[in-house]
């Protein structure tokens, strides 16, 4: 067999779906308008999708958005203001595929993270640990599609939890309780069905107050149903949202046999296991509503 009949029953090598920029571009913009400072500290990582196969197959970078510009262009426009992650995003998606004719879209991600006045004070603050603000945006030519969140809010509820009824076999140690400390991490992202929202820091200040007070005002029976129900507050709270998606680790807390020390601990004293632990996960979405929308093949992980 000749070289040409060998190639020719070769498939050809082709450049698959790719994207490139510039990842957690650290950024703290310090607003100084008054002699009352506000701060925004953000992570914030640009990638472009587009007619960049030259430069793969042939190392031919006349259409290569330097990595560098994007992290300038980044900085230069919290010159102007963050305004919230979101919008952030926003605009840097309709300068990048405003700007080169050949990007067509893109994967724009931020992380926002949260500090306290300390004491009220005008000038200094403590950085806020518990939880982070986060946001995807996946643009494919003219089309949006956001995706909003928190991760790292840990909440926990000293009663209001039960678990019990469910099957036991020779592998089954765990007791029965209608009274447990129920405690989890909250990793949650909603979908916007529509990018035009008026305002994302309010809309996010009120997500957030519904997954709280629906963890707290449930009178749980499973991680799972609390799960739900935090989900369902959230969507009937905003018609803008399409969908959640949470993942909750189950946040053990055994309570220790004081006995052997001749004391009783009628549920006050427990130990905090760190792992092995449960993780659950859902998506809570509206009925008729698709669920393989392709910003999720954006985000990473369930959720």
């Amino acid at each position: 067999m000749g070289a040409a009949e060998r190639e020719a029953g070769t498939p050809r090598i082709v450049l698959g779906p790719n994207q490139y920029g510039k990842a957690e571009v650290r950024l703290v913009r310090v607003t100084r308008g008054t002699a009352r400072h506000s701060l925004e500290d953000l992570s914030v990582t640009s990638q472009l999708h587009g007619d960049f196969d030259a430069a793969h197959t042939e190392g031919n970078n006349a259409h290569m958005v330097a990595t560098d510009t994007q992290k300038n262009t980044i900085y230069a426009f919290a010159r102007d203001g963050v305004g919230s992650p979101e919008a952030f995003l926003l605009r840097l998606a309709a300068h990048f595929t405003g700007s080169f004719d050949w990007v067509t879209g893109g994967r724009w991600t931020a992380e926002q993270y949260f500090w306290n006045r300390i004491n009220g004070h005008d000038h200094a603050f403590s950085k806020d640990k518990s939880e982070v603000r986060t946001a995807v945006l996946l643009a494919d030519g003219a089309r949006r599609h956001l995706v909003a969140g928190i991760s790292g809010l840990t909440v926990l509820k000293t009663t209001g939890s039960e678990f019990h009824g469910f099957p036991r076999d020779r592998y089954t140690t765990l007791a029965e309780t209608t009274d447990r400390i129920l405690a989890t991490d909250v990793t949650a992202k909603w979908r916007y069905a529509d990018v035009d929202v008026p305002d994302f820091n309010a809309a996010y200040v009120s997500v957030r107050s519904a997954l709280l007070n629906a963890f707290a005002d449930t009178h749980s029976l499973a991680l799972q149903q609390s799960m739900f129900q935090m989900g369902r507050a959230v969507l009937e709270t905003h018609p803008e949202i399409a969908e959640v998606r949470l993942s909750l680790p189950n946040n053990h807390h055994f309570l220790v046999d004081l006995e052997p020390f001749g004391l009783d601990n009628p549920g006050e004293v427990f130990f905090a296991a760190d792992r092995p632990y449960g993780l659950i996960e859902a998506a809570v979405l509206r009925e008729g509503t698709a669920e393989s929308d392709p910003v999720w093949n954006a985000v990473g992980g369930f959720c």
